[in-house]
């Protein structure tokens, strides 16, 4: 299995699927390194703790992160299935971004930004880092999240180690479209 493909694996266990891998997942997404790694060698592929630092060290986006004594790892963000989560919440700057494609924006401005499939809605901090992740699906489409007026009106939101900010739901009230007749208010108001 090349790097990639265990890393996309390992993100596969860590937010979707741990019993791919034949670990279990405490209730706020940690595993132990070494039960994982033990998983996947069982499995004939060599995985140690400085792998996984090389990995981490190496992406792009940072997915993981390991506890500060290294013993466990989980995902940042991106799961699917139902976590605890201990994150704090924080204040998020004025505007955060979301990208998507244009097939979905109908459904955007009817029910806002939901999860999906997540426990939570993934905002970027610029444009450019939301469309990166659009540009998976096709034609970026920004959309501006009005943030802070949306903390200010009971709305929480968590700053990841990613730099990915994650909330429960962004109603189409607090969204800007980039092109005519769309209903979001401007992020100003």
């Amino acid at each position: 299995m090349s790097l990639k493909s265990l890393s996309k694996f390992i993100s596969l266990v860590l937010r979707h699927d741990p019993g791919a891998a034949g670990v279990t997942l405490d209730p706020h997404g940690w595993v132990r390194v070494r039960d994982l790694c033990a998983a996947l060698q069982e499995r004939g592929q060599r995985l140690d703790l400085e792998l996984i630092e090389d990995m981490m060290g190496s992406s792009d986006k940072q997915r993981w992160e390991l506890s500060p004594d290294q013993k466990y790892i989980r995902a940042l963000h991106g799961h699917s299935v139902e976590l605890e989560f201990d994150y704090q919440p924080a204040e998020p700057p004025d505007t955060l971004y979301h990208g998507t494609v244009r097939k979905f924006v109908d459904a955007i401005q009817e029910q806002g930004l939901i999860p999906g499939g997540r426990q939570f809605v993934h905002l970027a901090v610029t444009t450019a880092a939301a469309a990166d992740v659009a540009r998976r699906r096709g034609r970026p489409v920004i959309l501006h999240v009005a943030a802070a007026r949306m903390a200010s009106e009971g709305h929480a939101f968590f700053h990841t180690a990613s730099g990915v900010w994650l909330t429960a739901h962004v109603p189409p009230t607090y969204l800007t479209f980039p092109f005519p007749g769309s209903r979001g208010q401007d992020p100003g108001r």
